[in-house]
């Protein structure tokens, strides 16, 4: 296939048959090829705009990135991989622990940077040694624990920050988003972050209106008079123009702190390339490593030059189950139409405004549902949490990456939070492993079975035991 941008048409090029796929080397019309990158690109909206904003990043350079980090991705792939790369929210809680310690955009880039170095390495490490590296270093038990601390760890941030600013408006936002993900179908409920967004914008503009000022923290720990919707910016902010660069600076606390997101973003990354190659039928294992250290190189050339890392996005996934349309032209569209929004300041002044309480409403949901995540490794892997050799080190982990436990090391150095809580899981597990009792490494349970009753095929367990109230029958 070459570099991947050589395509045969599929068919007339307007509607592929029923039953039949578009495959990553076909392409429709390039009309209908231009919508379907349109769709990706608001797919992918939800996500890749909310994040910079809660990292403190500028949001047209994060979206432009995107469309970078995409190109880089296809071509190091070589076409044989459809996926978008958008700005990931592994890395809020980062940020936010970062400028917390005082650090600022520079710094939190710089750490990020390092991150994208080691994933790049690691993508290569992957490459040489197969996949096999992946499960014996990062078994699901330490995977999901990192994702859940990581997850878990923002809760302060909503709580301390952007409920505070508007309670109501952010309860309604909660609401609404939360209906919108579950009662919604097909592509609406995979930009329900999105709606849930613009609802929050509406029901701001709409209080402005009847109430007046709100007297609340914004950005500061005192309380003041402002208006929910300020779109002074916009007006101001030109229709063309570059984003704002700046330098990453290094600070070796930051990049601790930041080093652990490695684990979740390897895990993420095996998790959507083997979605993508059961959807296209193709064995993808072989383009891993290539993958990974793909991700990796476009996160250092977006950070380098200020802006956030980036991934691949199960929501872009996400419409290529719903279309059966898995042409990477269409993503080569989607990241030309990111490139154009990122040239417009008049954009990112819009999302800047973003109101807080909006934010507040969407980030209970939306950093809740990072660390479930990591309850879902969980289950996919079939982790058995009466087994002490997983309970132990994740239980502790969990605890230090969540509450926030610190080690002080010197007068000028601690580790605390993610780092800390990351390697705990991941030192402690591999520790125990191996001093463990051979039955210990078995998956038989080891707790008491009152503990933690549970049965994979659903009704009743193994000797007529019940399955567990409100677990799903046939679920694994």
């Amino acid at each position: 296939m070459g570099l991947g941008v050589r395509w045969t048409l599929h068919g007339d090029g307007r509607t592929p048959a029923p039953g039949a796929v578009v495959r990553p080397d076909e392409r429709l019309s390039w009309p209908r090829t231009a919508g379907l990158g349109a769709q990706h690109v608001v797919a992918m909206f939800g996500a890749s705009f909310v994040a910079p904003v809660l990292m403190g990043l500028d949001p047209n350079l994060a979206i432009m990135m995107s469309g970078v980090a995409t190109v880089i991705f296809l071509l190091a792939t070589r076409g044989r991989i459809p996926s978008y790369l958008g700005c990931s929210l592994s890395f809020v809680g980062v940020a936010a622990a970062i400028r917390a310690g005082g650090g600022g955009s520079a710094t939190v880039t710089g750490a990020v940077l390092v991150v994208g170095a080691a994933l790049f390495l690691s993508g290569l490490a992957v490459r040489y040694f197969g996949a096999r590296i992946i499960h014996a270093a990062m078994p699901p038990v330490v995977t999901g624990a990192v994702v859940m601390l990581i997850g878990f760890n923002l809760a302060p941030v909503t709580a301390s920050t952007y409920w505070p600013q508007d309670q109501w408006t952010a309860l309604l936002v909660m609401a609404f988003t939360g209906l919108a993900v579950v009662c919604l179908r097909g592509f609406w409920s995979r930009i329900a972050i999105f709606l849930g967004l613009l609802f929050g914008y509406g029901v701001s503009a709409l209080f402005d209106l009847l109430f007046g000022k709100i007297h609340s923290t914004v950005g500061g720990p005192d309380a003041v008079d402002h208006w929910r919707l300020d779109l002074s910016g916009v007006g101001k902010a030109d229709w063309i123009g570059l984003p704002s660069f700046h330098a990453p600076q290094f600070e070796w606390s930051a990049i601790l702190i930041a080093l652990p997101v490695v684990i979740a973003l390897i895990a993420e990354n095996a998790g959507h390339i083997k979605a993508v190659g059961e959807m296209t039928g193709d064995a993808l294992d072989d383009q891993l490593g290539t993958a990974i250290a793909a991700d990796g190189a476009a996160s250092m050339l977006s950070t380098a030059l200020g802006g956030p890392p980036n991934t691949t996005y199960s929501e872009n996934i996400g419409v290529m189950a719903a279309t059966r349309v898995y042409s990477t032209a269409a993503y080569w569209a989607a990241a030309g139409f990111a490139l154009l929004f990122g040239l417009c300041p008049k954009f990112g002044a819009v999302v800047a405004a973003i109101p807080g309480g909006v934010l507040g409403g969407i980030t209970v949901i939306l950093y809740g549902m990072i660390g479930l995540l990591g309850a879902q490794i969980w289950i996919n892997g079939r982790v058995d949490l009466r087994n002490p050799l997983n309970l132990v080190p994740a239980a502790a982990g969990i605890i230090i990456g969540v509450g926030g436990v610190g080690l002080k090391i010197s007068d000028n150095f601690q580790l605390g939070g993610i780092a800390l809580g990351t390697i705990v899981v991941v030192t402690g597990y591999h520790v125990l492993r191996y001093f463990a009792p051979a039955h210990m490494k078995e998956r038989e349970p080891l707790l008491d079975a009152g503990t933690s009753t549970y049965d994979d095929r659903g009704g009743e367990g193994p000797e007529g035991a019940p399955r567990a109230p409100g677990a799903p029958a046939g679920s694994s």
